[in-house]
């Protein structure tokens, strides 16, 4: 029974993982990404509601019985 060859193993597999990474490295190197993106500055509108317009008062029902 003949013996397995082994010894051109090392250099296959070296030799594709080589070419692998290359090829995986261009791939990437193609690619553009987008900028890191900025926070913009937004000044929020404050609108008035009428109880902020005037000054209220609020009554509990119990404080008018005890008149």
């Amino acid at each position: 029974m003949p013996q397995l060859d082994t010894s051109t193993w090392f250099i296959t597999i070296i030799s594709s993982m080589i070419t692998l990474f290359i090829l995986f490295q261009l791939k990437i190197s193609t690619q553009s990404f987008p900028l890191a993106p900025t926070p913009k500055t937004m000044e929020t509108q404050k609108t008035k509601t009428p109880w902020e317009l005037k000054w209220t008062k609020i009554y509990s029902p119990l404080s008018s019985l005890q008149q």
